[in-house]
Order: C-alpha cells, then structure tokens, then sequence
C-alpha cells in the first residue's frame, strides 16, 4: 500500500537519525552546479535576496532567461533536479562515528571539455561545472515515506533501486534550501523564518514533492507580517508550483489581505491602479468594498485595464475573461448600464448578455432575487457589496407625463445601524434630466420627543436648476403584502433641496423595528418612491 504523503508534519521525530551512519542505508551525493536557475540565488559578493522584491525579481528574470533561451535552442534541463544512480562500489557500514557533512572538492574540468559534458556553448558549460560535492547519510524508509519522488527512487523494482549511493544535483542557490528540507523530513522543524528562504524551501519542496514541508512554510509565511508586495508574489505562486493545493491557505489569506487593505477602493483608486492582474482579481472578489456603488467598481476596471493593457484586442480579452465576470451588473444602475452597451472596449455580444442579465435580476421578485444572491453558486454574482449609497429599482415612463418609480430595500439589521442619528442615501436615479436620491433618516420626533423613522426625496443639482414633482411615498405591509401610501405631495425643488418626513410611520423607533412591526417583512424594509413632472 502506498504511504500517505499527504500527511502533516506531527509525526514521530526522527531529528536523531538525521545524517546518522547508525540509522541509515544509504548515501545521498549532492553535487552542486554553477547557474541561477532558482530564486535567491547568491551573486559574486555570496549575498543572497535581502528582500521578498529581490526574490521576485530574480525569479522573473530567470524565467525570461529560460524563455529566451528555449526559443534560441539552447535550452538544457536543470531547472528539475536530477537523480543519478552512481556506478560506485556498494556503501558499506562501519562503526566509525557519523560525520556531519562530507565535502569533497569538485572534479578538474579541462579546456577542452574532458568531463564528458557538451562544449557546444559557454552557456551549458557554466550550467553543468560541478562547483561542490556533498554526501550525508540517509534513510531510504524515512525519505520514503515523505515523498514520492524518493519514494519511486527507491522502489521502481530497476537495478537503481538496490544502489546504496544516489546523486541528486541541484544548483548553488538551492542548497541551503535543500539542506533545510532533508532537515525537515526527518524533524518536522524548520531553522528559519525568513521570507526568502522559506520560499526557497518551498519551492524546491514543490520539486521533491515533500507536501508536508510545503504547507508547514506556508503556514509560517502566513504568521508572518504581511505587505501588498508579499501577498502580490503569494498569489503568483500557483503558476509556478505543480502542487497547487498546498499553498491554496497562503494565497486565500494573501487575497483577504488585499481585500482588506484596499476595501476603501475609492480612496486608494490611484495605488490601486499598478495592482498586476492577480491583485486586482482578489479586491474584486470581495463582498466589502466600500464604493459608491457597482458603477463605480466598473469604472474603475475599464480605467485600469485601459492603462494595464493598451492594445484593444488585449484589453477585450482580459475584460472579458478575468474582470467582467467580477462585474455586479445587476446592481449597477441603467444609466451606467447604457454605457456598457456603447463601451468599445468590451466585446457587443459578452456586453448585451451582461446587460440582458442584469435587466432580468432587476425585473425579478424580490425573493427570487435574495434566494440568488444567497446561492452559494450565484453569491459572488448578485450579493451586493458594502456600497455607500443603496441600489435601487427604477421603472421610468415617458407619457403621458415623465414619471419614474424608485424602490429601496432596507434590511432589518440596516435600519437598526441608523439609531440614533444615522442616515442611508440611495444611488441616484433620473426623471426629465435631472438628479434625485432617497435618503433614510432616524430622527428626533419634534413633537412627541422620541426616535422614528424618516423619509427623505432630494435632488441632485445645484444651482438655480428648479423643478416641480408630484411625489408619493409608500410603503408594502403586513399581512396584505402590498405597497401602502403613506405621504403625498409636490414640491418644487431647486439645487440641494429635499423634502420628507420625519416621522414616515408615525410611530415611536421601538415600535417601528420591534418583532411584530408591520413593515418588515422576510426582514425587509420595502419602500417606494413615485415622482411625476407634470409642468412644462
């Protein structure tokens, strides 16, 4: 039966075996070649990444260097470790006492190429020049069972899997790392908490197939501080490991962290704006965001992806593959939403179904649209986000007069925020040109002295822009279900102007949110505002 590598690190601990000649069946030689094939590789000073921004610069480099040298054909695989099975006398035990490390100088090289290896390009001379030799003493059975890489090494039933000696080679910036995991198989311990390191760990972790090590770095890169810089290379590791899932805790809490952090998009807009792809991805997973409303997320993507991605047929692409579906558009509004159709920079065809999608959420019921939104498949689609201003339901009319009808959704728990003195403003909708908004108040009765819910209706512009509507305020009840009116009247509105009511219910704040209130129902506060213009 295959061994469980998947298993944490808790086990037994073997730190005592480690190197050990009395616990061990083997001889693992490690020869180290020149080349910067990993991240933190050390330069001719010996001085490794200081910071996680070296780390990730030396990796990309690295990995336009392998580009560029796969397109020119010269491209020679190390960057996957090799196991040797040396043609070597059989290790034999003895009773001498364990030697901590073995370091044998490295094999004389000729000019002419004498150790067997190609001369065609400097290039692969310099990658495969044998620097150092390293031998320690291992245990099959504990490797073995930590990896299946070792694991097939010692048990693929060929003539290699009896040798007594294996060669692993590796590159001069992955020793330490190398050293650290072997360390690690037998103890389950760590000796760093560097940011580089650990990650060096982790990768070559990745190579060895040692799971366990790499999610015990992951959970320590996790305790550790984190910056946008460090979450930012977290969430780019998936693409650079074959074990993905090992990982999946460290880049969830790098995205928490960025959501978090840039949860007032508004006000960060500007440093948001040179956020890479994966980043932007994270904050617009979130629930939490604090924006205006939805129309204000959709700016803010178009905006950035103009600047990201200037060839148009790049830009179509992204939108359309990563950010779009990231987009609420059932709570942007219709105005925002006839902009969408006319965008070029978003294909017609994905733009119309965005659209057409949205239309039909807004026309829904609204039981059929909180049973979406609390879908585990359809949350992240239609749950609305911590906007400042409520989305609304607008139906407009042209004749016989211009006339709109906004609905507010109000939750329990949102009209309880409002004691004492709180406040909640509505998006904008339009009616003949102009700007208006709903407010919700709590406010002092100045009558009776107590607490009570208001209603306000306000207009937008200001100036000396005037404007007279005929308005209605009402409100759905229990048990009937339907919209009840509560106010009626019309007003003449001139820039910054509003008109309400205090006290919209006409009863004490207490017996507006107790348990048995009429005017919530499923826990919703279902409100509706009618506004006609019926002067010239």
């Amino acid at each position: 039966m295959d061994p469980d590598f998947s298993r944490a690190s808790g086990g037994p601990s073997f730190e005592f075996a480690f190197n050990s000649v009395n616990f061990s069946d083997r001889v693992l030689r490690i020869e180290i070649v020149a080349g910067d094939d990993a991240p933190g590789a050390k330069g001719a000073a010996g001085e490794g990444c200081s910071s996680l921004a070296d780390w990730a610069h030396q990796r990309k480099r690295r990995r336009e260097e392998l580009r560029r040298e796969k397109e020119s054909g010269k491209f020679t695989d190390l960057e996957t470790c090799k196991v040797e099975p040396e043609e070597c006398d059989t290790y034999e035990e003895n009773n001498e006492e364990p030697v901590a490390m073995i370091e044998e100088s490295p094999p004389d090289i000729g000019q002419d190429g004498e150790d067997g290896e190609s001369s065609d390009s400097s290039w692969s001379m310099e990658c495969t020049q044998v620097l150092r030799v390293k031998s320690i003493y291992i245990s099959s059975a504990i490797l073995a069972a930590k990896s299946p890489f070792f694991y097939k090494l010692f048990s693929n039933g060929m003539k290699e899997s009896d040798q007594r000696h294996a060669t692993l080679r590796i590159t001069a910036s992955e020793e330490n790392a190398l050293m650290e995991l072997l360390s690690f198989m037998y103890s389950g311990k760590l000796t760093t908490n560097q940011p580089t390191l650990l990650l060096d760990i982790l990768m070559i972790a990745d190579k060895f197939e040692v799971v366990s090590c790499m999610r015990h770095c992951s959970q320590l890169l996790r305790s550790l501080p984190m910056t946008t810089e460090s979450a930012l290379l977290y969430l780019d590791l998936p693409s650079s490991i074959s074990m993905a899932a090992a990982v999946q805790p460290l880049t969830d809490t790098a995205k928490e962290f960025l959501a978090n952090k840039y949860k007032d998009l508004t006000k960060l807009q500007d440093e948001a704006m040179n956020i890479p792809l994966a980043g932007i991805e994270a904050i617009l997973w979130s629930n939490d965001l604090q924006v205006a409303s939805e129309d204000a997320i959709y700016d803010f993507v178009i905006k950035w992806a103009r600047t990201q991605y200037p060839k148009l047929e790049e830009r179509r692409e992204i939108l359309g593959t990563r950010l779009l579906p990231l987009v609420r558009f059932c709570h942007m509004t219709c105005r925002k939403l006839r902009k969408v159709l006319a965008c070029n920079d978003l294909d017609h065809e994905q733009a119309t179904k965005c659209v057409t999608e949205a239309l039909l959420y807004k026309a829904d019921a609204p039981h059929r649209q909180r049973a979406l939104a609390a879908d585990v498949l359809t949350c992240r689609k239609y749950a609305e986000r911590a906007y400042k201003y409520r989305p609304l339901k607008v139906v407009e009319f042209d004749r016989p007069y211009p006339q709109c009808i906004a609905y507010l959704d109000l939750k329990r728990e949102e009209c309880s925020r409002l004691f004492p003195s709180g406040r909640i403003y509505s998006q904008a909708f339009h009616l003949a040109g102009q700007g208006f908004f709903l407010s919700a108040h709590c406010n002092m009765d100045q009558q009776s002295a107590f607490h009570c819910f208001g209603l306000f209706l306000g207009m937008q512009e200001k100036g000396s822009t005037s404007v007279t509507v005929d308005y209605e305020f009402a409100a759905r009840t229990r048990p009937s279900g339907e919209f009840v009116s509560k106010y009626k009247g019309y007003y003449t509105f001139t820039g910054g102007k509003a008109v309400g009511y205090r006290n919209l219910f006409a009863i004490p704040w207490s017996s507006f949110m107790a348990d048995d209130s009429l005017f919530f129902i499923d826990g919703v506060l279902h409100l509706r505002a009618e506004l006609t213009i019926k002067q010239p």
